[in-house]
Formats: C-alpha cells, sequence, structure tokens
C-alpha cells in the first residue's frame, strides 16, 4: 500500500473546495525521528470521538499499537495515509493555557470581569459587540466568574480559549471556553500594521500586551477593533497535571495538539507539522481544538503548554512551512475517486 501511494503522490483531488494530494511518508520530512508513541498516546486521548466505521476500526486497532515506538510509527504507516490539503505555504501559530492572578470578588486591583455565557445567548446569536460588553452591558447579572488585574491578559484569555487564574489565598480556579458572541474575529496585530503602529515583522502578542498597556485609552480602542467575545465556564474535574479541554472534550496535550479547522481537517486526525522559521519543527500532532482565527486548510494553532514560558514561546511564532493530515487510506481513496 505505500508503493501505491508513492505512486500517486502527483495525483491531485479536491478536499472542502481546496486541491489536495496524496503522498508518501517518505515525503514527509523528519518522520523517522519523530516520537511516534507520544503522537499515538494523544491520538488514543480522542480517537473514540471520531466519526465513522473507519476511524472507530482504527481506533481499536491504535489501543493495541501503544508501547514502543517501532509499533507506533507501524500503526500509522499501514492505517493511513498523508494528504496535503490546500497550497503551500502553511501559517502556523501557537497558543497556551494562561495562569493569571485573579479574584473571586471585585477589589480596587482587580477590576476587569471574565464572564459566564448569558442564559438568553443560542448558539449562532449575533449578540452584543466586545465594545459594547466592555461598555457594561452585563454588569449587575451576577455573570461573572472572576476578577483580573490586567484587561489585556483578559482579552488574550478570550483569544486562547481557557486558563488557570490563581486566587490571593492561592487556590486555582480553572475555566474553560462556553461560548461567544456571534461576531466575526478581527486580529488586532492586523489593525496595528494598518495603522502603521508596526511592521509585519515587528508584531507579536508580547508587542500588542506592551502597547496597551502603556498606552491604556488607545490600547482599549485598539482591543475593541476584534468585536469577538468569549465566555467561560468553570472547569473543576482536571487535575493540575491535565492539560485544557479542546474542542472534542477532552484534555489537549502540550507540543501534541493543534487546533485547526474542521472544515478541512477532520476533529481528532493525526497532522504532520513541518514548520519553518527560527525554531523549526518537524513532528506529528493530533487536530484536537478550533479557534476563531483558525481558518483555511494549510492553518494550525500549536498548543505550546500552560504558564508565562509556554505563553512567550507560543506568541513568537508566525512560522510558514506545510502541513499533512493522516487520513484512513480508504478514506483518503474515497477523495480520489470523486475526482
Amino acid at each position: 500500500m505505500r508503493a501505491l501511494s508513492c505512486a500517486i503522490a502527483v495525483c491531485a483531488m479536491m478536499a472542502g473546495g481546496a486541491k489536495a494530494q496524496v503522498l508518501g511518508f517518505d515525503d514527509l520530512e523528519g518522520w523517522a525521528e519523530d516520537d511516534h508513541a507520544a503522537a499515538l498516546a494523544a491520538f488514543r486521548a480522542t480517537c473514540d470521538l471520531i466519526k465513522g466505521p473507519d476511524w472507530e476500526s482504527l481506533c481499536a486497532v491504535a489501543a493495541d499499537s501503544a508501547g514502543s515506538d517501532e509499533s507506533a510509527r507501524a500503526f500509522f504507516e499501514l492505517f493511513f495515509l498523508p494528504v496535503r490539503v490546500g497550497d503551500n505555504p502553511a501559517l502556523f501559530t501557537g497558543y497556551y493555557e494562561p495562569e493569571l492572578a485573579g479574584s473571586p470578588v471585585r477589589t480596587p486591583r482587580y477590576t476587569t470581569p471574565i464572564y459566564r455565557r448569558p442564559p438568553e445567548l443560542t448558539d449562532g446569536q449575533v449578540y452584543h459587540s466586545r465594545a459594547v460588553i466592555e461598555s457594561g452591558v452585563l454588569r449587575g447579572r451576577g455573570l461573572e466568574i472572576a476578577w483580573l488585574d490586567d484587561p489585556v491578559e483578559a482579552f488574550f484569555l478570550q483569544i486562547q480559549g481557557s486558563g488557570r487564574i490563581v486566587m490571593p489565598d492561592g487556590q486555582v480556579l480553572r475555566v474553560g471556553y462556553a461560548g461567544r458572541n456571534g461576531h466575526a474575529y478581527q486580529s488586532v496585530g492586523q489593525e496595528m500594521i494598518r495603522r502603521g503602529l508596526r511592521t509585519i515583522d515587528q508584531v507579536s502578542a508580547q508587542d500588542i500586551k506592551a502597547f496597551v498597556r502603556a498606552n491604556p485609552a488607545a490600547g482599549a480602542d485598539l482591543l475593541n477593533i476584534n468585536p469577538s467575545y468569549v465566555f467561560f465556564r468553570v472547569i473543576d474535574d482536571l487535575s493540575a497535571e491535565t492539560g485544557p479541554i479542546g474542542a472534542m472534550g477532552r484534555p489537549i496535550t502540550t507540543m501534541r495538539s493543534v487546533a485547526i479547522d474542521p472544515a478541512f481537517t477532520p476533529l481528532g486526525a493525526p497532522v504532520w507539522i513541518e514548520k519553518d522559521g527560527a525554531r523549526p519543527l518537524r513532528q506529528l500532532m493530533i487536530a484536537q481544538d478550533t479557534g476563531g482565527a483558525i481558518k483555511g486548510p494549510q492553518r494550525a494553532d500549536i498548543f505550546f503548554g500552560t504558564g508565562d514560558a509556554a505563553g512567550d514561546a507560543a506568541g513568537l511564532i508566525k512560522d510558514s512551512g506545510r502541513m499533512v493530515t493522516l487520513l484512513p487510506i480508504d478514506r483518503a481513496f474515497a477523495m480520489l475517486d470523486d475526482l
């Protein structure tokens, strides 16, 4: 089967409205050097949630393939074909789980609320914009989960979609995504470039935070150009060692989980990452999350872990490269049959 996949590597097909190409594992740069057992462990964490009989049978086999790196690599090579969907270059960014100082009540220091989902908000509904919510339209309704001491950190908490809030007594409250206000995400970084505040090679998450803190009024106006707003829920059944909950409803894994666009990449599928830039990365990851800014077939957001160090690393990632999805063999050939 591997020889056959290489023989059809030049064949193009359509997937989700984007051109696609079946490759061989020999075409994946650095494939042999990866830790396939670590990737298999992450895959097994959500494989039972992927719909379709082909995935269900693979999940059963995956349970018997755990152990050595050799058996894990054999599992992926025997039952999947690499498929590149869309045109290069890919765009890779990074995200993380913030750990922020907070309070269960408003104080002179902690003045920025994070809200639980309003009961009247339905999925897909266009609700109040960020600017309207920030003006105080939800105050007094008891929707506040906690209060933070930094408005820009509250903004980035919404972009990350989950976080840990450390209370004054040391207790840690974990929060996760509960819904959004129905407005399309608008990039603050792109707006800074448009306004001439930064060039494309200067802007980063750290730079945005520094600008907003140094220019409170202008910074608040800048953040409000993104009308999208995220609501949270309290998650009280995760251990401290466990990652945050992803789009599949299970914890995600540091440097093995990625957020993708499910219109092109099935949630739960293995994804081979060839990220270029200052710190190249060649690694098999699992598509276990989504994001409002993650759109297109060659687009992935890499989960870097929890805390400030993970945030610093994630905030510097804006690299090109190539992204290849591993699909069950029958599914990959079915795509070819639709040509």
